[in-house]
């Protein structure tokens, strides 16, 4: 059976007079379901390519903060059902991010009907978002867009929304993952891509993570790391990539290379641990 929903656009305002902006999130609610879910990328490239440099690990902060806080929202409501009478999409983003002149603003809604949510957001973000985040240079991908390759497989089975934001910190250096979960330790996802066409440095960003990786390693706080790799398309990187793997595998951490090939069976065991921990927990 088909559910009604309604979504609004995330967008990054540039200029409130001249309403210059680009979308970098959706919002998806369905009062019917009981479903309100958010998904902003924190992916800030094409922004300063579009306009002018920003800070990026603010816009990361303020992507990060918005989605953390709606679907913490949408997590509450589920047992709550239904929402209760008003919350139409608007007021209930308004808790969040009031309308005003900042540079974050979500758009009017729209609305439709669905029989499967997760994967009509998924749709929507890709639609609104993911295809205009792609660089100019289509066989060169970012982390943001491997990060693509793992998060539809993960939405399809309905258990991305239990990945937050964590930041590790370490006596000499801190870092923050945009994608965690605790099970007794934290479990860091980070996509790392190698797709570097251009020639650029594979074997400085392994370099770059293992050095990471070497300063986290004195935190008092127990986790494993999970590095998502997008892997060269260009076959002549390939041997610069093996190299990059053997450097990554001196990361003195507890940790899983995750190949991009591997992104459905990996999201396969994530749905399991998450479900066994529910069974646990309950």
């Amino acid at each position: 059976m088909r559910k009604p929903y309604s979504f609004s656009i995330l967008r990054y305002v540039h200029d409130p007079i001249t309403q210059e902006f680009l979308n970098i999130g959706v919002a998806v609610l369905s009062r019917e379901a009981g479903f309100l879910r958010v998904i902003c990328t924190t992916h800030y490239a094409r922004i300063t390519r579009t306009f002018a440099k920003i800070d990026g690990e603010r816009f990361r902060e303020l992507t990060s903060y918005i989605e953390g806080k709606l679907n913490a929202i949408g997590r509450d409501v589920v047992s709550s059902l239904p929402f209760e009478a008003g919350s139409a999409i608007e007021h209930v983003l308004t808790r969040v991010l009031p309308p005003d002149d900042s540079s974050m603003q979500f758009s009017h809604a729209g609305v439709g009907l669905s029989h499967d949510l997760e994967k009509t957001m998924t749709e929507l973000f890709n639609r609104y978002v993911e295809q205009y985040a792609l660089l100019s240079d289509a066989s060169r991908r970012d982390d943001e867009e491997i990060w693509r390759a793992f998060r539809e497989p993960l939405a399809m089975r309905q258990v991305s929304s239990f990945l937050r934001p964590k930041r590790i910190f370490a006596p000499n250096y801190d870092y923050k993952f945009q994608h965690a979960w605790k099970n007794e330790i934290w479990h860091l996802y980070e996509p790392v891509s190698f797709d570097m066409v251009e020639g650029g440095p594979v074997v400085e960003k392994a370099n770059r993570w293992l050095g990471r990786a070497t300063s986290l390693n004195d935190s008092q706080e127990k986790f494993k790391l999970y590095l998502l790799l997008g892997e060269p398309q260009d076959k002549r990187l390939q041997g610069s990539f093996t190299k990059a793997l053997n450097i990554l595998n001196k990361m003195p951490v507890k940790k899983e290379l995750v190949r991009e090939r591997d992104a459905e069976a990996f999201a396969e065991e994530f749905e399991q641990e998450i479900r066994h921990h529910e069974k646990a927990e309950s």
